[in-house]
């Protein structure tokens, strides 16, 4: 996986001024909704869509960029967050109950996202969440960026899918798919 620091440094500036209520108010609702206590986001960035979370949830999030990771361990300190990335994770098997991704995945080769999705399966208790840009056919975006079909990707491990819908423009902007998935025992 390359990894460009000076691309990612900006990307965390822009994404402080970025205010997407809409969207962590659905995920903090549904987390809630869910049961679960304990959150991890796979390049959480700043910490723009942990937030929300209050402190009854354990927060967690993973990121390649310190400077992201500086200002969300500042924006959120009861949080814990780890230089790491999503094929390495540093968490016990089925120890997180939700997690989730969100415009993360479009960045990464196949390699690490079929690495990754694993990892995500091994760390999650309960459920997992990917909302991100879709494609079927899973087609370049750009020359950084692919779409992708993230229901395809977890046929074989042991999910049920309960929802693989895009996301509603007033709660996600740019209509990501919304993927979530309960972890099978």
């Amino acid at each position: 996986m390359k990894y460009d620091e000076e691309f990612w440094n900006k990307y965390a500036d822009e994404n402080e001024s970025r205010d997407n209520e809409g969207f962590t108010k659905f995920l903090t609702d549904l987390a809630s909704s869910l049961h679960c206590t304990s959150i991890l986001e796979i390049g959480c960035g700043t910490g723009i869509d942990l937030r929300k979370f209050n402190d009854s949830f354990e927060i967690h999030g993973v990121d390649l960029n310190d400077h992201a990771l500086e200002l969300a361990k500042k924006n959120i300190p009861n949080g814990k967050f780890y230089k790491e990335n999503i094929t390495k994770l540093p968490f016990e098997d089925s120890s997180v109950d939700f997690v989730f991704t969100h415009k993360l995945l479009n960045y990464l080769d196949d390699d690490t996202l079929d690495n990754g999705v694993s990892e995500m399966f091994r760390v999650a208790k309960k459920y997992i969440v990917n909302c991100e840009l879709f494609g079927e056919s899973e087609e370049m975006i750009n020359d950084e960026m692919k779409f992708r079909n993230m229901q395809k990707r977890w046929l074989n491990y042991k999910v049920k899918i309960v929802s693989n819908v895009n996301m509603h423009e007033e709660i996600e902007p740019e209509q990501v798919r919304f993927t979530l998935l309960r972890k099978v025992q």
